[in-house]
């Protein structure tokens, strides 16, 4: 699987797109729709998926969905296996994406290099948050984390702090 980093709007957003066998999927369309499909051309997007609908994770998400008549997160893995887990604390709808045969993880804003979301929006928990690095903090060290900011880290490296951010 290949993964392409587009840095995208004003909070320089990363949305990915994963391809693999002349398919693609799409995760967290930030912005600028045009050039997210320039960067798909010949691709067969499959799927389009979004880790949280804050606005600057969704802001090309409709044109995407109406120009490759696709509906996020209509979960598909049949070319791509993956994993939902469900995330929350960010807030409430948060999911990460993980791709257990390649060993990454799409974090969305749950996971940062170096720090976690933030979790003091009307829609975030702390509980949640605390709850969900719980969770994570079961699958193995190894794995590549991308996150919605930022560059890729460790799962490993960010498990060592996750008491520190509470």
């Amino acid at each position: 699987m290949i993964i392409k980093k587009l840095i995208l709007g004003v909070l320089d957003t990363n949305c990915y797109i994963l391809i693999k066998d002349n398919n693609a999927i799409i995760i967290d369309p930030a912005d600028n729709y045009k050039f997210i499909i320039d960067s798909c051309n010949k691709l067969n997007v499959i799927g389009i998926l979004v880790t949280h609908h804050h606005p600057d994770h969704i802001c090309a998400l409709k044109y995407l969905e109406d120009y490759y008549n696709l509906i996020h997160n209509n979960f598909d893995d049949s070319v791509f296996k993956y994993k939902v887990l469900k995330t929350p604390g960010h807030t409430d709808d948060s999911i990460s994406f993980y791709f257990e045969e390649e060993k990454v993880l799409f974090s969305g804003d749950f996971i940062f290099n170096g720090s976690i979301g933030r979790f003091d929006f009307e829609n975030s928990n702390e509980e949640d948050m605390k709850k969900s690095l719980d969770f994570i903090s079961t699958l193995p060290d190894d794995i590549i984390v991308y996150p919605g900011h930022g560059e890729k880290t460790i799962l490993g490296k960010e498990k060592r702090h996750f008491k520190d951010y509470f």
